[in-house]
Parts: C-alpha cells; structure tokens; sequence
C-alpha cells in the first residue's frame, strides 16, 4: 500500500480514456425536448477526473484519441482551459467521432442521450500509450469505458504494463457503461482483469454486483479484490456512503447531503477529489469524505467539468454543509 500512496502522492497523472462533448438544456429544471438554448462543455469520465485534479491542483494528462473535426478540437480546447496536458492525445479522420451526451439539469425523469456509434476514444492504439513518457507521472489512472472495444482495451492493458515496468501504481474506476459493451459477458471480464491488475479500484454497489454477478455479490467482490496485499479498494453506495478496504480493514463513511440537480459527474469527481486530497496529505478516510464532498457539488450544479471544485470551494463547502452523514 505504501508504493500506491506514495505514487498518488506525487499528485502527477495519466489518465486513459475518453473525451466527450456535453450540451445540457438551459435553465435548470428544462426537459431536453422543451429546451430553446443547451449549454456546452467538456464530458467524458476521464476527461472530467482530468480536470476534476487540475481545478484542486494537481496535474494531469488525458491518453485518448479524439475526431479531426470541431467537436474533437472543442474537447481539446477545454481540456486545455482547465490545465489539462494534451500533447498525447491524437485525431483520428474517417468517419470515427468523439462522444456527444445530451442531458438536463433535472432528477425526476432525468434523460442522458448519449451518441458513441464509431466512437473515436476506441481508436487508442499500443503505439499511442507507448508514445507516453511515464517517468513524468506518479501513477496511473483509467475509466472502465476504454476497455469495451479495440484496439483502446488492449492498449489500455498495455499501458498499465508499461506503467508497472515504469514503478507507478495502476488505478482503476470501473465505470460500466451497458451501451459501449457487446455484451454483459465480455464486459464482466474484462473489467474482472482490469481489476486484478490495479492497485486502487473504485466503484460502486451495482458495478462490483456486475463484475461478481449478482448485486448482492458486489460486497463479496470488493473484498475478494481487497485481500490482495497492497491494495485498496472503494465500495460507494449513493446514499449509503461508502466502504473503503484497506489491509484488512473496513472505513465506512457517509455524505453530504445537498439538493441535487442531475445524478451524472458524481463519480468523476470523487475519484479526482480523492486523489488529490491523498496528494494534499489528508489521510484516507478524510480523502475519502472529501472525494464524497467533491461528489455533492457536482450533482449540485450544471455540467460536469464545470461544476468540478477548486479548492477554495472544496474548503467553502466543507464549512457551510452539514455532514458527513452516519455511515
């Protein structure tokens, strides 16, 4: 465990997976279908955990291809707005497209339209993770989504050799989306070896139940992963808080309640206010609380990347917001 923290520590990450295009409808409240006017941003899991550590000042670099055209330079112009390094990211031409997800600022009936058909992020190849100078990180971070097709899965695999033979730590936020899968089947395995092969692994009740097969499985499966010596792993459950194993123990922590606008972006910030709060020198469970923190004011708010906390707000929250919650 100590080489995993060491490495978050040095607050350095590259992150692999995909960039993504948001447009949420305008005002908050308004149905997509009703919407006059759709605000823009930057989405994507990876690329929200990216900005997520730059906003709380760490440092962060996004692997992942994007397409040759304005939606793919977009995401790359916001990328580099909010201090993302994005020298190893590569356009791809033909008729490959980066992400486009439609949602509302809205909880009851909320409707996330997402567009991946030839998804662009899938085109990440050996040569593109090889291309990275891992000695100029402090470990290594990957969303699940980058595993459900190729060439991205095994190129992704393959990053996380070069990270082991570099001596940085492997984390993992195992992030099932159904829509990207072939099928269930292929999914839980390969997000079953994505998690063997990592040192910090993040998700939630029905992702675990997913990989074990069985929701009511998932505990089992995250403890099963955590008996692994040196590594942690982050059981969250919405409201319930969450459950962190880390040797042999169990930290159960809640949340800070607020009133949330959308559900989506939760996890992206946990996993960037987690991380930095371990570089920042908080101890895991207080990393922990504060990743839930980050949580919260992301659902409070529109968008993804732009609700992401800088520190100062992550501070202002903490003193102005009753919780955590009794786990």
């Amino acid at each position: 465990m100590t080489a995993l923290l060491d490495g978050i520590r040095g607050n350095r990450f590259a992150v692999f997976g995909r960039a993504g295009m948001d447009m949420f409808a305008a005002p908050i409240g308004t149905k997509s279908e009703h919407a006059e006017s759709f605000q823009s941003d930057l989405g994507g899991s990876s690329a929200n955990i990216c900005a997520g550590i730059c906003k709380l000042g760490g440092y962060s670099a996004l692997v992942t291809s994007v397409s040759d055209d304005a939606v793919g330079r977009f995401c790359v112009n916001r990328l580099d707005h909010y201090g993302v390094n994005t020298q190893y990211i590569r356009s791809v031409g033909g008729e490959f497209r980066t992400s486009l997800a439609i949602y509302e600022s809205r909880i009851e009936d909320f409707q996330n339209v997402i567009y991946r058909n030839g998804a662009a992020d899938f085109q990440v190849t050996n040569a593109d993770v090889d291309a990275v100078n891992y000695s100029d990180f402090s470990a290594v971070v990957s969303a699940g989504t980058v595993f459900a097709a190729e060439p991205s899965r095994e190129a992704t695999f393959r990053a996380f050799e070069n990270a082991r033979a570099a001596g940085l730590p492997v984390i993992f936020d195992i992030d099932y989306r159904p829509y990207s899968w072939p099928s269930p089947e292929v999914a839980a395995d390969v997000l079953s070896r994505a998690g063997e092969e990592s040192d910090l692994i993040v998700g939630n009740d029905e992702e675990f139940g997913f990989m074990a097969g069985g929701i009511e499985k998932g505990l089992d499966k995250a403890r099963e992963l955590a008996s692994k010596p040196g590594r942690i792993v982050i059981y969250k459950m919405g409201e319930a808080g969450a459950i962190t194993f880390v040797d042999g123990e169990e930290i159960r922590t809640g949340i800070y309640p607020v009133k949330a606008v959308k559900p989506n972006g939760a996890g992206d910030s946990f996993m960037a206010g987690l991380l930095v709060s371990i570089a920042d020198g908080f101890d895991l469970k207080q990393a922990v609380l504060r990743g839930s923190a980050c949580a919260s004011i992301v659902v409070s708010q529109p968008g993804c990347a732009p609700a992401m906390p800088t520190n100062p707000q992550l501070t202002d929250f903490l003193a102005k917001h009753s919780g955590p919650t009794e786990a």
